[in-house]
């Protein structure tokens, strides 16, 4: 896969994408990155990409012409249309189920907006789709951008070591993980459950379900919904909903 993003801050981008997990996986090959200074796509003495909002207002508003000419140049070098993406607090809030749809497609390219947002006229031009990480509003589009791109490139096979470090991770199958615990075996007088000491696979598999049924049913409810549940699950969080009225 290929993630290209836009942004006035490519050396930002490029610091976070070159460490850890996905810095490894770039120098693998597994995923490739491209940062584009959107300003190199202004043309005037200033590389200016904004300018004051019709209607009067306060603030500024990212011009639509450097982002057209610079997704176009990047469509060029693909010699496709990728899926192109704005971060915006007005998109649909991003989910593990839409990350694990992204991770599907070759190329990404992810628009990083400053200031008042972006000309609506090269949204609706150019842009397949708005993405929030929450209901909150940041300084410029880089680090929700750096959370998608992130997100999607640890879905990539191989950039983890397994594909269950994911899937049995919160989220992945509507359910919040399980609680783990490591070395030393007793911490401040808590000790780690038998059950995980024992070697038996399969206990300590019911155990992790039985938690994570529950880690779920008390923090995000509502993620149950989605939740592919056997009926005896059902019953299981009904029987430790009641207890926990008790």
């Amino acid at each position: 896969m290929r993630i290209d993003i836009i942004t006035l801050f490519p050396e930002m981008c490029e610091a976070f994408l070159s460490e850890s997990i996905i810095g490894r996986a770039r120098k693998k090959g597994v995923v490739e990155f491209a940062c584009h200074q959107l300003r190199n796509y202004a043309f005037d003495k200033h590389r200016r990409v904004d300018d004051t909002t019709y209607g009067g207002g306060m603030g500024m508003l990212m011009k639509a012409e450097p982002i057209a000419l610079c997704f176009e140049d990047i469509c060029r070098q693909l010699d496709k249309k990728p899926h192109f993406i704005y971060m915006s607090p007005k998109g649909r809030t991003l989910t593990q189920q839409r990350v694990r749809e992204l991770a599907q497609l070759d190329n990404l390219v992810i628009l990083c907006g400053h200031y008042e947002g972006v000309d609506q006229r090269v949204l609706d031009e150019y842009v397949d789709e708005e993405i929030s990480i929450g209901d909150y509003v940041l300084t410029g589009g880089e680090l929700p951008a750096l959370v998608l791109a992130d997100s999607v490139s640890r879905m990539i096979p191989e950039v983890l070591s397994d594909d269950l470090c994911f899937e049995e991770e919160s989220h992945y199958n509507s359910l919040l993980e399980y609680p783990q615990y490591t070395k030393p075996f007793e911490w401040h007088g808590k000790q780690v459950p038998e059950v995980l000491m024992s070697g038996h696979h399969a206990n300590i598999e019911k155990w992790r379900r039985e938690r994570s049924l529950e880690e779920t049913a008390r923090l995000r409810p509502d993620m149950l919904k989605t939740a592919a549940l056997t009926e005896k699950e059902k019953q299981f969080i009904r029987d430790y909903l009641e207890k926990l009225k008790k």
